[in-house]
Parts: C-alpha cells; sequence; structure tokens
C-alpha cells in the first residue's frame, strides 16, 4: 500500500534577480542553484539561455526603468545581480537604498556600466597606469581627439559589451567609419566614445579577482586573444613574469576595493615585460573566464556564487594547462542545429580532456557566439590546450535550415 504524497517546499538559501540571462548568466544560475539558490532570470527577449535553467523568468528591457523597478518589488530578491552593461543603473542606486542587495554594490555598478566612469576612477582617483585617452560625444570631437593622441588610435563606445562598436584607427580617413561603427554598437542612450593610444602590448590578461568576505584572492591569470575586441580564445595559466603578477594584483586590488561589495570581477590589464596597464572591468563572471569551466575545481561562476552568499572561498590553483576556444555564427538564422558533438568530444590523445558548453541561444547572428570548447591536458603546456581546444571548436557545425 502506497501513502499519499506530501509536498514540501525547501526554503532556498537565497532568492537572486539576475539581470541579463546570456551564457554567463546561464552558468551562473547553475552554480545558484547548485547552493539551494531560487534564481529570477531577466532579459529582453524569451528563452534566453539563464532562463532555460532558472526557476522563474521575466522579458523586459533593463533599460526601461519602470519595468526594473517593478520586476524588483515583485521578486524583492535578496540579491539583485547584472549580467549586463545595458542597465538603468540609476534604479539600482534608489533600490539599495530602499534595503536591496546589489551585487557588488549599485556604486560599482554605474561606475563599471560607463568605460568613461570606470577609467577616471582608475585613472584620475587611484593613480593606475593606463592608457592616454580622451572622450568624444561628437565625430568632431573624436577628430579632434586623434590629432592630440596620435595614430593608431583605439575607439570604443563608452558603453557596450563583447567588444561591440570597438575598432582601431590607423589614419584620419578611418576616423568617419570609427564614429559610426561605435554608434552602431553602443548599448544605452549614451553616443560617447573613448579613444585612446594604441598601447604597444607583450600580451593581454584577464585577472579574476574574487572580492569575499574574507578579503581579496586571485584566479591564476587568464590570458586571452581578440577579434574585432571580442575573444575568441582564452587560457590558463598564462604566463608572465612574478614581477607583473605582483603588481596586477596590487592593482586589482585596489580597484575592487574602491568599489566595495562582494563577488567576482574581470579585471583586464595589458602587459609589456614587467609592466603592466590597466584596461578595463567587469564587474560579473568574465567571457574569457570561460576557461574556468575546465581548469579549476571552482569555476567563476561558483566562485561569484560563494562571495555573493558570504560563503568560504579556498585556495583557487589550475592543475594543469586549460583552454577555451568560441563557436561563432556567420548568419542570421532562428532554424538551426548545432551538430559534431561527437566529433568534437572525442579527444587527441590519452593525456587530454576536452569539453564542450552549447549557450542554448534561439537565433543566430553575425560573430554571436553559440558555445565554447574547453581542453586541458594533464602533460603539457597551454600551447597544447589551446590547440585541442581550437580543434574541438572546428568541429562543432552550425548546420542552418531553410
Amino acid at each position: 500500500m502506497f501513502g499519499r504524497a506530501t509536498e514540501r517546499h525547501m526554503t532556498p538559501t537565497a532568492k537572486i534577480l539576475l539581470l541579463g540571462s546570456g551564457e554567463l548568466g546561464r552558468e551562473f544560475v547553475i552554480s545558484a542553484k547548485r547552493l539551494g539558490c531560487h534564481v529570477i532570470a531577466c532579459d529582453s527577449y524569451a528563452g534566453a539561455p539563464a532562463m532555460q535553467v532558472a526557476d522563474a523568468f521575466e522579458v523586459f528591457s533593463m533599460l526601461d526603468g519602470d519595468a526594473l523597478r517593478a520586476a524588483i518589488e515583485k521578486h524583492r530578491p535578496d540579491h539583485i545581480v547584472p549580467e549586463v552593461e545595458a542597465i538603468r543603473t540609476e534604479i539600482l542606486a534608489e533600490v539599495e537604498d530602499d534595503g536591496f542587495h546589489i551585487v557588488p554594490s549599485a556604486r560599482a555598478a554605474q561606475l563599471t556600466m560607463n568605460r568613461d566612469a570606470i577609467r577616471d576612477l582608475a585613472a584620475s582617483e587611484l593613480g593606475l597606469a593606463t592608457s592616454t585617452f580622451e572622450y568624444a560625444e561628437t565625430r568632431e570631437a573624436l577628430r579632434a581627439a586623434a590629432t592630440r593622441i596620435g595614430f593608431p588610435l583605439v575607439v570604443k563606445p563608452v558603453m557596450s559589451s563583447s567588444g561591440k562598436g570597438q575598432s582601431t584607427v590607423r589614419n584620419a580617413a578611418a576616423i568617419d567609419a570609427a564614429w559610426d561603427y561605435a554608434a552602431a554598437g553602443m548599448r544605452g542612450d549614451r553616443l560617447r566614445v573613448i579613444a585612446e593610444a594604441f598601447i604597444d602590448f607583450d600580451y593581454e590578461i584577464t585577472l579574476l579577482t574574487v572580492r569575499h568576505k574574507d578579503g581579496v584572492a586571485f584566479c591564476p591569470p587568464i590570458g586571452h586573444r581578440q577579434e574585432r575586441g571580442d575573444y575568441r580564445e582564452s587560457w590558463q595559466p598564462a604566463a608572465m613574469s612574478d614581477t607583473a603578477l605582483a603588481a596586477a594584483q596590487d592593482m586589482a586590488t585596489k580597484v575592487v576595493d574602491a568599489l566595495g561589495g562582494r563577488g567576482i570581477f574581470g579585471v583586464e590589464f595589458f602587459v609589456k615585460g614587467d609592466a603592466v596597464i590597466f584596461s578595463e572591468l567587469s564587474p560579473r563572471p568574465h567571457d574569457t573566464g570561460m576557461v574556468t569551466l575546465i581548469s579549476q575545481a571552482l569555476t567563476q561562476f561558483d566562485l561569484h556564487a560563494r562571495a555573493i552568499l558570504g560563503l568560504p572561498i579556498p585556495d583557487i590553483e589550475v592543475a594543469q594547462p586549460s583552454a577555451s576556444a568560441v563557436l561563432l555564427a556567420d548568419r542570421d538564422a532562428s532554424d538551426f542545429a548545432i551538430t559534431g558533438l561527437a566529433e568534437a568530444l572525442t579527444p587527441p590523445n590519452a593525456k587530454t580532456s576536452v569539453d564542450v558548453r552549447i549557450f542554448g541561444k534561439p537565433i543566430t547572428r553575425p560573430y554571436r557566439r553559440m558555445g565554447v570548447a574547453l581542453a586541458k591536458v594533464a602533460d603539457g603546456t597551454t600551447d597544447d590546450a589551446r590547440a585541442a581546444a581550437v580543434a574541438a571548436a572546428t568541429k562543432l557545425v552550425i548546420e542552418y535550415k531553410g
């Protein structure tokens, strides 16, 4: 004889409102759910990657202040976690004053959602080494800035993500195209660009920096390769001198302490020999940190969730050289399939491990990331891991239908 089923409801460890539901948000939801959290994923379109694994979802533009406030009031979360740049951050400041917890803080969200604000903090207030830069709000002002700074010149919208709108200008004839490209790639409603001198660097890194209840911790540095201002490969650990690493960690600590709050920060640096130059910062998991899905016992998403919840952060190590390589779409489509999984997941040898993440995005666009291949090698170098990750990514195929 069977007893009557009894419905039980577990009280979550925390309720999280996630603002932005892309692939980084998806992995964060998985990490938060493993710790017993209830997550509401928000984005401007239904079926976004994080929505597919969350407890609930809301569809609205983060730039709609009224809709943002309504979602917060409806769900009354313990933590509000931004995952995108384009948010009405003034609403976050207002609700923080009402007692809601913004991750890492409303001030951090306001400053880092805008390249001009975070650059001013780093260069003017904290005295960190940066490139020479100016701001421009018109194409005429951009021309004037280019005359003063010189060529080549890097031009970026002050608000954008994943390299959108970023270009390198090599002569005065390309200024108009750079302005138009930046305007088309900007997020939000601020038509302003940052123009900075091109830096002669050996390599660039992301230093994932965890600000938690007991202090500041660092993941081993991540090297990365970009195209069109967007990441294509990343690897960990990146080789750098002890002097350069110490300088990067010191600068990262200064900037995250100035921002405050708890969580993971993706701090980007240019490195030339032992010299380190601050580039940018994101107060959330970083796209280049996708490599931590295979390189670390606790991924960047696990560390973010732990820091937000006030949980312990253990020593962070990378036992084996690891790498990631992205799968990109090349056209607009809503009817497609991703094939080649079996081939991609077949390691080239016994010393190499490979894995794949398919993001579950409902439509493709040119240069849109649709997945990532991951690899680590038991006896080898980061170059070996990079080769394995790239090889796995090339075996993934987006088959467009119709």
